[in-house]
This record gives structure tokens, sequence and C-alpha cells, in this order.
């Protein structure tokens, strides 16, 4: 990233690095209970998820929440762990929407627990693994021509 005259597409450029990864994470309610069944609770809840970004410096890319569980498309600062943004988004998002809505709390989460403990990230890129590879292997022919 020396040669200030190349530009990646889709990059993020920061002070000191460069970056483009997305996340795709998903989590489910416990027990798999349908909770976000109305209008005002889906809302409730992406306000919700909206503002824990705004917080933790994550941008939302794409956001829908369904009657048992969340699909995000996510991205932030490599300077973040992916593990503590989770912890953020489950944690503070149960803890918000117990306090606007008790009732759900009490009717179908007797334990307290808003969300199951699992959840699925992957990461994604505007590249390919195949596209990568192949860069990197064309990398050391590339510095031979030179």
């Amino acid at each position: 990233m020396s040669n200030k005259n190349q530009h990646l597409d889709d990059a993020i450029y920061e002070r000191n690095y460069v970056y483009n990864f997305h996340f795709h994470l998903i989590w489910v309610t416990k027990y798999r209970n349908s909770t976000f069944t109305t209008p005002r609770l889906v809302s409730d809840m992406k306000i919700i998820l909206k503002r824990i970004a705004e917080l933790n410096e994550v941008t939302i890319e794409r956001l829908e929440v369904m009657p048992d569980h969340v699909h995000m498309l996510i991205s932030f600062k490599p300077k973040y762990a992916p593990t503590n943004i989770v912890k953020a988004f489950k944690g503070g998002s149960a803890r918000m929407f117990f306090e606007k809505h008790p009732e759900i709390k009490q009717q179908k989460f007797w334990g307290g627990h808003l969300w199951s403990h699992s959840y699925y990230m992957s990461t994604l890129g505007n590249m390919s693994k195949d596209v990568v590879e192949q860069y990197i292997e064309n990398q050391k022919k590339n510095a031979s021509r030179h």
C-alpha cells in the first residue's frame, strides 16, 4: 500500500490502514421463541441494533429482524475483535429490548436471556478465495519482471 496512486475499489481508508471486509452475522432467540411478531417489535429491535452499531463504530449494510432470529451484514474497523462486536449486539440489544418490553421477558424469557448463546459469523470481501490465491501466486512472477 506504499504506492499512493493505487486505490482499491470498495476499500475503507483509515489513517494507518486500509480494509475491506464484511461480516454476515446471524443469531437466534432463546429456544427459537417467535418474539418479533409485529411491525412495532421488529422496528424496536432494528432501532436498538442501529443504536448499538453507532456506539461501536459498526456499519450496518443490511439488517433483517425475523420472528426468531436476526441477520446482519456489517463492517467494522480491524481494531475491533469480532467476538466483542457480537457481544455488544447481543448483550446490549437484550438489555434494551427487555427495558422497553418487560412483558415479553415475563411471558417468553423467564430465565432472563433473549438470545441463544450461539451465533453464526462469516467473513466476506469483494474478492473470492480463488482470486486472492491466484493474486498471491502471481506476486513472485510479477516481482521478477521489475
